[in-house]
């Protein structure tokens, strides 16, 4: 049954059909096959919505849009370029620490490319950094956001698997912060080789002035990651949060935010939240099939007859993950995934918030790359950089991506060290 409902799916996806619209047509149609009764199917998409953490998830893509046009996320670059732009590879680092702070505030990748993007890419190009280069660089270091809290992709992936949100948040710090200092370095060794950019200088007055103008902007982590890991307010309520100081920081305090803005941002945002609930609403209906059909077990079992090492249990799956990114929408895979895959990995030995971190981290290498990546065609947009060519110059942070998987895979530490660290 389970088997059916893949190759049915796939056969529309590969006919152009929304992976949504795909998903739910074929559990339908196996669901009335098999002679289930179709009223499960409205109480399967109903429970799918009714769930309260999935409310953080249109309030983080909210304030990453008032953010966007608020001019918080240029206050940012400013800022990091007054840190780490004084070294070789200066903006490029610039660009990552950048992107680090940005999405530890909207959670989102692809928010990132739209925001920041554009002001990166001119500034790099503006210091002697080939264009494709620096539109590659702003691309990778969106992947940032899918790590650091509050990742939008790691609260529905926690929600999905019905795990703690917090403790899946704070997994991820581990490995962003890793990441960003692999961008960093592969930037470096890039810049050096190839002799791009040029060193910034910031006197001491710059800096600080640089400083005290985004502390408002920076507040806004410190605020969300203090609260959901000091147990003072759900993610959920961090996500409110985020939305009313965001929207106070950018109409008041940088006064670029206008209510004429208002309309534009909340139509973008209800249209992105509801492609993630209609993806969500439709892998309700494929759960309950799997579910039923026994699927995780299954799975379970044939991981079991190939090896019992746990390691490399995971890094046969991450291989599969990083496939199936490629192919398939992060959103849509993760809904679809989750139930079948972290059953099967916790059968084998590992935790829990380690897999779906991990599984986080896999798919989101299919982000940055084609046929279907998100923000590859985003910052191709931004850019105006062809697909092929972006692609191409991407080839060395995509070895990062996969170092940095491997490195996740064999140390546990790295993803359960602040877990344990903060109690969750």
């Amino acid at each position: 049954m389970s088997w059916l409902l893949i190759a049915i799916f796939a056969m529309l996806a590969l006919a152009g059909i929304p992976l949504a619209v795909s998903l739910g047509l074929a559990a339908v149609f196996v669901l009335y096959i098999y002679g289930f009764s179709l009223s499960i199917v409205p109480q399967a998409m109903y429970t799918s919505m009714n769930t309260f953490i999935l409310v953080a998830v249109p309030l983080f893509i909210l304030a990453g849009n008032l953010m966007e046009r608020g001019g918080m996320s240029e206050r940012i670059f400013d800022f990091a370029s007054s840190i780490v732009g004084r070294w070789r590879g200066g903006v490029g680092h610039v660009n990552v620490v950048a992107s680090t702070i940005f999405g530890g505030i909207s959670g989102s990748s692809v928010a990132d490319v739209a925001s920041l993007g554009p002001l990166e890419i001119k500034a790099m190009t503006e210091r002697g950094y080939p264009k494709p280069y620096a539109a590659s660089l702003v691309m990778v270091t969106s992947t940032l956001a899918s790590m650091i809290p509050p990742s939008i992709l790691l609260i529905v992936a926690a929600a999905t698997a019905q795990e703690s949100v917090a403790a899946a948040l704070a997994g991820g710090l581990g490995p962003g912060i890793m990441l960003a200092a692999l961008f960093m370095l592969a930037n470096y060794i890039i810049s050096v080789r190839r002799g791009y950019g040029e060193v910034m200088s910031f006197g001491l007055r710059q800096s600080i002035r640089m400083f005290l103008v985004a502390i408002p902007a920076l507040v806004t982590p410190v605020v969300i990651l203090t609260g959901i890991f000091g147990g003072f307010i759900t993610p959920t309520e961090a996500a409110g949060v985020a939305v009313v100081y965001t929207a106070f920081v950018s109409a008041l305090f940088y006064g670029d935010l206008r209510w004429n803005d208002l309309p534009g941002i909340l139509i973008r945002t209800a249209r992105t939240s509801g492609t993630i609930l209609l993806i969500a609403m439709s892998a309700s209906i494929a759960t309950y099939v799997f579910t039923v059909d026994g699927l995780p077990a299954q799975v379970s079992s044939g991981l079991l007859a190939i090896s019992e090492n746990p390691v490399v249990i995971m890094l046969m799956i991450g291989v599969i993950l990083v496939v199936l990114g490629m192919f398939m929408d992060i959103i849509a895979a993760i809904f679809l995934l989750v139930p079948i895959l972290t059953p099967a990995a916790v059968m084998v030995g590992i935790d829990p918030i380690h897999f779906l971190v991990f599984l986080v981290m896999a798919l989101a290498l299919g982000l940055t790359t084609p046929p279907v990546g998100i923000c590859l065609f985003a910052a191709s947009y931004v850019s105006g950089i062809s697909i092929e060519r972006l692609t191409r110059e991407t080839v060395p942070f995509y070895l990062t991506l996969v170092v940095q998987l491997l490195l996740v895979a064999l140390i546990p530490v790295i993803t359960l060290g602040p877990v344990n660290l903060f109690n969750l």
